[in-house]
This record gives C-alpha cells, structure tokens and sequence, in this order.
C-alpha cells in the first residue's frame, strides 16, 4: 500500500501547508506520485475495458514515523467488482464483506424485487386493472344511454300532457316513468356489482404491492442507515464519527465514503502516516453528467466529499481556500461608465458579481456600501473566475428594464476566451441545454430531458501553441454556458484555458466579457462598451 518515491533525482521541499482539496494546485510531489501511478495503470492490462468507460484515482504524499517519504493511492467505487486491489488503499468500509449483515439483509430486499418483478403477479394486477377500466367505461356508457332514454321518454310524455291528459292516461304515464327508473336501476344494479368484485380484486392486488414496495423502502433505508454507521471517519485529531453524524440532520448521499480522498486520508491516519500533500485525476471517456479529461487533475467533489473532508481534515494544517481570504474595495472595480442610472463595470477574475456562499464580497455589495442611498442590483451575472462588462442598476426601474432587454435578446454581449486545444469548424452555432448537477454543485451538465435551452455563437479569432483564441456571441445566458460549451464533447470539445471545473487549472479563467451593446433603457441611446484584451 505504501510506496516509496524512488530517483528522485532533486531535492523537493515539503509543502508548508497541506492540500485544500476543493481548489488547488498539485505539488510537484503530487504530480511525481501522479505520473508513477498512471504508469502502473497503463500496465494493468487486464482493467482497460472497464478504466476506458472514466474512473478518478487519488495519491496522497504521506511521511511515515521516521520520515521515510512515499504515497498511496486510490480509486472512487469499486475496481473490477472489488474495492481491495494490492496496490490501492482498502475502502473505509468493505461492502463486498460477504459475511456481513449486509448480504443477509440484501438477500430480503432481492426476494421482494423478485416478487414484485413476478410476470405471473404483474399480468394479474395488469388484467384486473385493465378489466376495471373496460368496466368502468361501460358502466358509464351504459348510464349515459339510459339517461339519454329516460329523457326523450319524459319529452313525450311532456308532449301529451300538453294536449290534455284524463286521469287514467296520467296514471299510466307515472306508471311508465316508475317502471323506465327500475328498469335502469336494475340494468345498471347487475354492472355495479361486477364493478364492486372488480375493484375490491384489484385494491387487493395493489395493496400487496403496494405493502411489498413500503417494506423494500423501509428496509432499503434502514440497511443504508446501518450501512453508513460502519464508516468511521476518522481524522488528524484522533477523533471518530460516522457518516450519519457527519452528514446529520440530512442522509449522506449514495456512495459517501467511497471516493479517494476519504479513502487516502482514513488509511493515513490508520496507519500514524502523516500526510503531506494529495491530488486526484481522472482517467479514461467522460461521463454523461460530468466533462473529464484524461490524466486531468480534478478537485474533490462537493456533494460526497466536502461534509467529509471538512471533517477529517481537522488537525491538519490546511491551505487556505483561496476564495475564503480575497477583499476586494471600491478602488479593485473599475467603472468603465456611469450616469444617474446605471454603471458599466470591468469585474475583475475572482470577484462575485452579487453575494455568494463562498464570500460576500461582491460587485453588487462593494456599489452598495459605496452608495447606502442607491438601490443596487447587478442586471445579470458573470461567473466569479470571468472577468469583463457587468451592467449595475442603481434604481429597481432600470434593473426591471434591463431584465426585460435581457429576457428579449435585445442586449449583445462578446466574450473572448483562450482554449485548449483547436476546434474543428471556424465558425457555428452551439445549442446544448444545460441544467445543474445536483449530486455535485456547482457543475452543470448537459440534458436533452431536464436542461434549458442554451445557445452559443462562436467565431475562431487565431490558433498558436495548441490554444485558440476565440470570439464567443451567447445568445442565452445559462449558468457556466460558455465553459461547458467549450468543454464538452458534443460542443467543441476544447476546455477554456485555467477552468478548474471542466478543464485544467491556471492562473486564472481565460475568459473575459469583452463587449456589450445596448440601449440605454432611460434615453433609448445605443450604448457600445468595448474592453481592451486583457490576457
């Protein structure tokens, strides 16, 4: 499990601090662990298949008690069917431990799937349904049609009555309204009874279904909950807790505890190794939900592993978010223009255009606090790593207007970016739609089924080195719709220089909103804001 860097034919200092995993660099020693592990992965001939559909592998660069430097490493899930494979770090917990509670409570939950998947039971409840139905409609029909005679027998007995009627005639006409009303009472009597004995057959039917699919949930929730109370989390201070406690009041999410770094960490600590710095990269196609590039570092995911991390982190000296301690003032935000409503502003890479999780410092708050007596609103957003022309309405009127102009495409915006790689056609059209990825924030994702509609114009400015320079015209505004665009293979395929999401990390997001033009939504004047190219 442990292994020693060997060759290592310069001196490498110690990073200071230890990896903050959700955004950084790797150390050169991470990046030395990196490459002696994709080595060995290239070897494994026998994994190839199952490797080419995407996994993500993790090392940590670990120091043992008398100093001698080597690392581990990981993968996220199961590897060939097993979490245990003599390289890699053993999982936290061992799902595939035949001889646990698990396999005997997984063989009830498989036995009612069995009897829920029963063809025999499905064509039962199937006929029955369909039979009621059928019932149903001709019971309907049936009701109908006597309605419809009673009727036309009450329009004729109506018509007599109003060519004068004696005693008798009158009689016999209540006589024949009674008899018609029993008539249909006793037609209708005989459906309604095969309809009572055809509903209560199927309420049967679905309630034992409906028994059996509440006590494979309930089951299924109670082995899930039994299932995270075997993960002890342990972490650099000596302290347990389970997955359930870690991530209370809310259930963790299928599959936490499973990816590398929990893995990596949990062993380290186990074993009194002291861990110095770490990195995961993923390997093989990308997924449907998520743009990965081979061989690519990656940042830890949110969704698992931040409730973990957050916790087994604790005792360690950790990098700083870098997010965490940026403070921008008046003075960091350029106004490109300003009049009585609005500003045109250049946002600088690293600043949020209106308050967020990760800080407050925004676009939106540092105008506030520079003008308390103006109702600040940011008409729409750039992501905090882009930086360029943002609109800001200084009253609710402008906003709503821009809002509007925005909604109804009367606003151009250009952006330029840098890309890795070259694109295929010089000039096209984009139309992926986008929507979040809910299992790991703040990704978007591409879906034909749930996505918004989300469009883009593109336009090849130069290539040079690899990279290409490029115009891009967005003709909706989506969450991180230039970057997954650019990313993604069915768009083009290229990511955007330094994107830490869907690309490779940098310097900064090689992305600026370069132009805008508009009318003013006060004097109606065209309005054309052009930035000098910053990178």
């Amino acid at each position: 499990m442990f292994h020693v860097f060997e060759n290592l034919k310069e001196k490498v200092n110690l990073p200071r601090q230890f990896t903050f995993p959700f955004f950084y660099t790797p150390h050169p020693l991470s990046v030395k662990a990196t490459e002696i592990l994709q080595a060995y992965i290239r070897q494994q001939t026998q994994w190839q298949n199952e490797l080419s559909e995407g996994k993500m592998f993790g090392v940590l660069v670990v120091q043992t008690k008398d100093s001698q430097l080597g690392f581990l490493a990981a993968f996220s899930g199961q590897l060939a069917g097993s979490y245990l494979h003599d390289y890699f770090v053993p999982p936290i917990y061992d799902l595939n431990d035949t001889s646990s509670f698990f396999r005997e409570e997984e063989k009830k939950i498989v036995a009612i799937n069995e009897l829920l998947a029963d063809e025999t039971m499905i064509h039962d409840h199937r006929f029955l349904k369909d039979r009621y139905e059928e019932m149903l409609k001709y019971y309907q029909s049936e009701k109908d049609s006597w309605k419809n005679k009673l009727s036309v027998a009450k329009q004729i007995r109506d018509q007599k009555r109003e060519q004068g009627l004696t005693t008798e005639e009158s009689d016999a006409l209540i006589k024949e309204s009674q008899f018609l009303k029993a008539e249909m009472k006793r037609s209708l009597a005989k459906v309604e009874e095969d309809l009572a004995i055809l509903k209560y057959e199927l309420e049967g039917k679905q309630n034992y279904i409906d028994s059996l699919r509440k006590e494979r949930k309930e089951r299924s929730l109670k082995l899930q909950d039994r299932l995270f109370e075997q993960f002890i989390i342990c972490n650099a201070k000596g302290e347990t807790k389970t997955l359930l406690d870690i991530f209370s009041p809310i259930k963790p999410p299928s599959g936490a505890g499973e990816c590398c770094a929990p893995k990596l960490l949990q062993y380290a600590y186990t074993h009194q190794y002291k861990p110095v710095c770490m990195a995961e990269f993923w390997w093989g196609n990308s997924p449907k939900t998520l743009i990965r590039r081979p061989g690519k570092f990656y940042p830890s995911c949110s969704s698992k592993c931040k409730p973990i991390l957050s916790f087994m982190l604790q005792g360690l000296n950790v990098e700083r978010n870098p997010l965490d301690y940026r403070f921008y003032t008046i003075d960091d935000l350029p106004i490109v223009y300003e009049d009585d409503d609005l500003w045109v502003v250049n946002k600088p890479s690293g600043m949020l255009s209106v308050p967020g999780n990760v800080s407050s410092v925004s676009v939106q708050s540092i105008l506030q606090n520079e003008y308390p007596e103006l109702d600040v609103k940011v008409a729409h957003r750039l992501d905090m790593s882009t930086s360029g022309l943002l609109l800001v309405a200084k009253r609710e009127t402008i906003f709503t207007a821009l809002q509007d102009m925005f909604s109804n495409r009367e606003i151009k915006k250009r952006y330029l970016a840098i890309l890795e790689g070259t694109v295929l056609n010089k000039k096209g059209r984009i139309a992926l739609p986008l929507c979040p990825n809910i299992e790991n924030r703040p990704y978007q994702m591409v879906s034909y089924e749930n996505g918004k509609e989300a469009v883009t114009d593109y336009e090849v400015i130069k290539e040079e080195n690899n990279q290409t320079w490029i115009w891009f015209y967005p003709q909706t505004g989506r969450t991180h719709q230039l970057r997954v665009h650019a990313a993604h293979p069915d768009g083009l395929n290229c990511s955007i220089k330094g994107d830490l999401l869907y690309g490779t990390a940098s310097d900064r997001l090689y992305l600026q909103a370069q132009k805008i033009e508009f009318r003013h939504p006060k004097t109606h004047q065209l309005m054309v804001f052009e930035l000098p190219i910053e990178f």
